[in-house]
């Protein structure tokens, strides 16, 4: 009596891609925020960005100090953001914004409310372009783990 060959099971998942390299995070992060500096720049008669290199230093800045600095900070004054129901998180990012104009050279923003609204649509655009980044990359969690 012939024997039937053994059953193959195969089974079939979808594996997660490894998460991106730090370079690559911080590339992406740097490119970014360079959109959200140009059209800052375009939409603020108060803010002057002049040429590619302190567009460059100043998105380089604001990608690592928002990587790095702003959680720090964010733990150290805590008690104060939950005071303030989140204000003080906000002069947070105006605070990375300032950061990143005092390094970079050439980059200046003038006026409290300019600082206001460029901390503002540098968030918009980044929303924007991380959910575009997470369409085409099929990453639809994207959004929620950055911010």
């Amino acid at each position: 009596m012939p024997s039937e060959p053994p059953r193959q099971i195969v089974v079939v998942s979808r594996a997660r891609p490894d998460p991106p390299s730090f370079i690559v995070w911080l590339i992406v992060a740097v490119g970014i925020n360079m959109v959200a500096l140009i059209v800052v720049d375009g939409l603020f008669s108060g803010v002057q960005i002049a040429r590619w290199w302190p567009l460059v230093i100043g998105a380089s800045v604001l990608a690592l100090g928002n990587a790095f600095l702003k959680p720090l900070l964010a733990l150290l004054t805590l008690p104060l953001i939950i005071f303030t129901f989140g204000l003080a998180y906000f002069a947070l990012n105006v605070a990375m914004l300032a950061l990143a104009e005092w390094v970079a050279p050439d980059f200046t923003i003038d006026g409290f409310w300019t600082y206001v609204g460029a901390t503002i649509v540098v968030w918009i655009v980044n929303v924007l372009v991380q959910a575009l980044v997470g369409a085409v990359s099929g990453d639809r969690d994207r959004s929620r783990r950055t911010s």
